[in-house]
């Protein structure tokens, strides 16, 4: 059986290319500007040192999922080196930025090694790529080691798979990979499940974003980045929901989390390290508030996660419309209000 809805608005990219033959060449091509997928996302509250094998392990697992598909990842950047496509090379660097051999702090940087991080926000990172018209992708940003590290700057883990991997797989392999990738990390949270992938900024396609998040809560739109800074509360509730300390601590440990949920679909499974996972229901749902889906287990978790959830994580940007910050700000809360 296939997902549904599915989400798919196209559009065209313009770009340009220069060649010392051709000189500067206009080329345009067809793109997908939104498009429905499944987000698994970690927010590790340690440094790149630390957490290296388990990031490793996590992108192997990964790439074991996908290695049926030639065209998951096709295009790569480590650190400041500009996207090309994935060579031997684009590789070792990924290796060997998980293998570190010094446990080093920005305060032993020179200004020379310091310069690109500082600018950055991240030591090392990587983002890996699909070919165009697919929709795969992982990307790993490790937070500025420091000795006086600010309490809510951590590492962010982020995949993505296209919801036809949902549909050829089924939820249950989506659970287990999202399971192996998270066994070796020490994260605070972490969550997988649906979300909308964006071209462009979510205030340049609200108009056509509305309509679609506000009927199908299930739809998360926040995508992740090293300078969002979580720190250890939660980013919301997904289909998925893994909880770790000090969370999970301050419900009472995985026996008062249980005791405080009802839901019949609702499961929590306890995992090593005093984490768990939360999983609504057997597969991600989307809702759809039309026909009376407004996903009751999504906002049971909400109520009780409430006094960790995040702060709003659009607050710093700059937007053009303060409007759409508004409607932004009910949807954050969209199964609390």
């Amino acid at each position: 059986m296939a997902f549904s809805p599915r989400v798919r608005v196209p559009g065209v990219i313009k770009y340009k290319s220069f060649s010392r033959e051709k000189g500067v060449v206009e080329h345009s091509a067809d793109h997908l500007f939104i498009r429905d997928v499944v987000r698994i996302v970690f927010f590790i509250p340690y440094d790149n040192f630390q957490i290296a094998a388990g990031v490793s392990h996590a992108l192997d697992s990964y790439l074991q999922a996908v290695k049926g598909y030639p065209n998951a990842l096709a295009h790569g950047r480590v650190c400041w080196w500009e996207f090309s496509r994935l060579t031997e090379r684009t590789w070792q660097l990924i290796r060997d930025a998980l293998a570190p051999q010094e446990h080093k702090y920005i305060e032993d940087y020179t200004r020379e090694e310091a310069f690109y991080p500082e600018k950055d926000g991240a030591d090392p990172y990587f983002d890996l790529r699909p070919e165009p018209g697919e929709a795969f992708g992982f990307s790993y940003y490790a937070r500025i080691p420091s000795r006086e590290q600010e309490p809510n700057y951590v590492s962010v883990l982020s995949a993505i798979l296209p919801t036809e991997f949902l549909d050829q797989h089924g939820p249950e392999r989506v659970r287990e990979l999202a399971l192996e990738m998270s066994s070796r990390l020490p994260f605070a949270s972490g969550h997988a499940g649906l979300a909308l992938a964006l071209w462009k900024s979510v205030s340049d396609e609200w108009d056509r974003l509305r309509p679609v998040v506000f009927n199908h809560p299930g739809f998360d739109l926040r995508d992740v980045n090293i300078r969002d800074n979580p720190g250890t509360r939660v980013g919301g509730v997904h289909w998925l929901n893994f909880l770790g300390q000090p969370v999970l601590g301050e419900l009472g440990g995985a026996s008062g989390l249980r005791a405080r949920l009802q839901c019949p679909t609702t499961t929590v499974q306890e995992l090593n390290g005093e984490r768990v996972l939360v999983s609504l229901g057997p597969e991600p749902e989307a809702g759809d508030l039309a026909q009376g889906q407004p996903l009751p287990a999504y906002r049971e978790l909400a109520r009780v996660l409430e006094p960790w959830q995040e702060p709003f994580p659009w607050r710093h940007w700059p937007f053009k419309d303060s409007s759409v910050k508004e409607e932004l700000r009910r949807w954050w809360r969209r199964f609390l209000d």
